[in-house]
């Protein structure tokens, strides 16, 4: 008897660890990604509505080097007109010239953070974090509309739903 309770116990453990295990990541980041030049300030142009930004305007991010390997990330934003602020890290998880990080705003936690896609000069940048999260960052305030259009595209092609984005007052 105490062998089937150990063989249950153990069945268990294992099926919970496959249930945690991490799942392939379905997106394909940039390559000839280089990270000093993505650092500085991006401001949020478009997002997927989630519950850790829910009615936050004139957001950035501001990105900068720590300790040669690991990046801060700063989060700025107006919520109700005051300022609100998250602050996390980030590693670098792919290869170096590969646009995938992992970041991090709890303790240990970590999620993916997907460059989708990437202006030649860093002007502006889609990021995905799994397929709920998705957001639109520019160098300057205001994108065109030409360039939104073609990201919202490439976007509704990987298979978000384009018809949720929340364009971000930056003003």
């Amino acid at each position: 008897m105490k062998f089937i309770a150990a063989a249950v116990c153990f069945l268990a453990i294992v099926i919970l660890l496959l249930s945690c295990k991490k799942q392939a990541n379905q997106f394909t980041p940039v390559t000839g990604f280089d990270l000093n030049k993505y650092l500085g300030t991006w401001y949020e142009i478009a997002r997927l509505p989630n519950s850790f930004e829910k009615g936050l305007e004139r957001v950035t991010a501001t990105y900068s080097l720590k300790d040669n390997a690991k990046v801060v990330v700063d989060n700025r934003g107006l919520k109700n007109g005051k300022p609100a602020r998250a602050v996390g890290k980030a590693i670098v998880a792919g290869a170096p010239d590969q646009g995938y990080l992992k970041v991090s705003f709890f303790g240990p936690f970590y999620a993916d953070y997907i460059i989708l896609d990437l202006d030649k000069n860093y002007s502006y940048a889609m990021v995905a974090s799994s397929n709920k999260y998705l957001w639109i960052l520019s160098r300057t305030p205001l994108l065109g509309k030409e360039t939104i259009d073609s990201l919202v595209t490439k976007a509704g092609k990987l298979g978000f739903d384009t018809g949720k984005l929340f364009f971000t007052p930056q003003q």
